[in-house]
């Protein structure tokens, strides 16, 4: 089941104060509310399983050309990958979608492993918010500098924890700590108004120019599929690239 985009009234970046987070429910009523495990403390280190072999690869919901999808848009490209591989895939998801959090948790990490650390991959990760809450997750980790792509991380093993808490703004907060925000770069973070608007601007993109209407979406090589791939149907799709 895909988490359908909707509309959502303009909600000013005043309202994604610390103390408004606490005020505003989740909004991707289309997400399943999967839960997600606790990561532990010392995680070990297992190598990612190997896709299986002989699997139809699935089919896409249309496609768009290439140098159009990587025209520089409104925010810098957050990028895993060298730019010399073969295969481009493109995401767009929400903070607050569970299939996104399905997706980067069950999926990516033999992903990152198989075809990105080995070349084969360039990954492009774009923000795509259903909601206020989705917005202040993309704004912290945009903050977060060099640790983008560690914060959203954290942000999607976490997501139940700060995504449907009655107090988002402290389960936020928490989670930022670790990243070494403090409570003044935490709240200086959500009430930047330019970064607001920017996030905003790739969504609003996503949508009007590359029909972007459910999360996550994926554009590899420019073939767009929709919902959370599994790691043996990926793997077909980028191994039939290669």
């Amino acid at each position: 089941m895909k988490s359908e985009y909707r509309p959502f009234t303009v909600f000013r970046v005043a309202a994604v104060s610390a103390l408004a987070l606490v005020l505003v429910a989740c909004g991707d009523s289309g997400t399943t509310e999967t839960k997600t495990e606790e990561p532990a403390t010392q995680a070990k280190s297992e190598p990612a399983p190997a896709p299986k072999k002989n699997i139809k690869v699935p089919d896409s919901q249309g496609s768009k050309d290439m140098a159009t999808l990587l025209q520089p848009g409104p925010m810098p490209e957050m990028v895993e990958g060298s730019d010399d591989a073969p295969v481009t895939v493109i995401e767009y998801a929400s903070m607050t979608c569970g299939h996104c959090a399905n997706f980067h948790n069950g999926t990516y990490p033999a992903i990152k492993e198989n075809y990105i650390d080995t070349g084969k991959v360039r990954f492009i990760f774009r923000e795509f918010p259903f909601d206020p809450r989705a917005e202040a997750g993309f704004m912290l980790a945009r903050c977060s500098g060099d640790n983008y792509f560690a914060m959203v991380d954290v942000l999607f093993k976490k997501q139940d924890d700060w995504a449907r808490a009655q107090n988002a703004s402290e389960a936020l907060l928490k989670i930022s700590r670790l990243a070494g925000f403090t409570e003044e770069s935490f709240k200086a973070c959500l009430t930047d108004q330019k970064l607001l608007d920017d996030v905003r601007a790739v969504r609003d993109r996503g949508a009007k120019e590359f029909d972007v209407d459910a999360t996550p979406t994926f554009y590899i090589n420019g073939n767009k599929y929709s919902g959370a791939l599994g790691v043996d149907e990926m793997s077909a799709i980028i191994d039939s690239l290669l």
